[in-house]
């Protein structure tokens, strides 16, 4: 050897980690998008908790650039959510739930895009994983990362619920300025933003 040793020492690269949470994270996404983009919502009941994304395919204005990216093959989600089990926030090492979680959040999504007056339902597909509730959110935030989804992170609400009898003195989600019809969101006070002003917002995302 006819160099002298490297002033800072010699080199140390990182040392590959199967288990770290974001190859983790990747594995399951990996997954999920492996399978067939279905109809929303799905067309038979299962149980379990899990991940999933929406895709819009439709012709409405805000949303063409976006549906264009999807009419051969859904790729680019217009929203990513996930469902956990009963009980999933008080720990423990359960084998997974035996409800129809997942199958249950994407019916009520599927309900809301009916109840919306400038929507077809016919216009959406999705793709969905049961998952262990320990993974869900680790998943969830990568999806969120990768897309940033035009339905998390410019428009909210969309995934909102009905805040019950008596409380309706907050502010109607953007989602559904955007998109009304859902009965609890017209009890719901104005939104702080003009609908023109969510547009001029949601239009350069897509």
């Amino acid at each position: 050897m006819s160099g002298q040793d490297n002033a800072n020492g010699p080199r140390a690269p990182k040392p590959y980690n199967p288990l770290e949470k974001r190859r983790l994270a990747e594995s399951i996404v990996r997954e999920l998008l492996a399978r067939p983009a279905e109809p929303l919502p799905p067309p038979g009941l299962f149980v379990g908790a899990g991940i999933y994304v929406i895709y819009y395919t439709g012709a409405h204005l805000l949303y063409k650039p976006l549906a264009a990216l999807n009419n051969t093959e859904p790729t680019h989600p217009i929203y990513v959510g996930q469902a956990a089990g009963p009980g999933a926030r008080k720990g423990g090492f359960a084998e997974g739930t035996k409800q129809p979680a997942l199958f249950n959040r994407l019916s009520q999504h599927s309900g809301s895009l009916r109840q919306a007056t400038n929507l077809d339902i016919d216009d959406f597909r999705c793709r969905y994983l049961v998952v262990d509730d320990i993974w869900i959110g680790l998943a969830e935030s990568l999806l969120i990362e990768r897309y940033r989804p035009l339905w998390n992170v410019v428009v909210d609400g969309f995934g909102n619920h009905d805040p019950g009898s008596g409380r309706h003195q907050g502010k109607r989600p953007n989602w559904d300025t955007l998109h009304p019809g859902r009965a609890w969101a017209g009890r719901l006070q104005p939104s702080t933003l003009s609908l023109v002003a969510i547009e001029q917002r949601s239009g350069p995302t897509c």
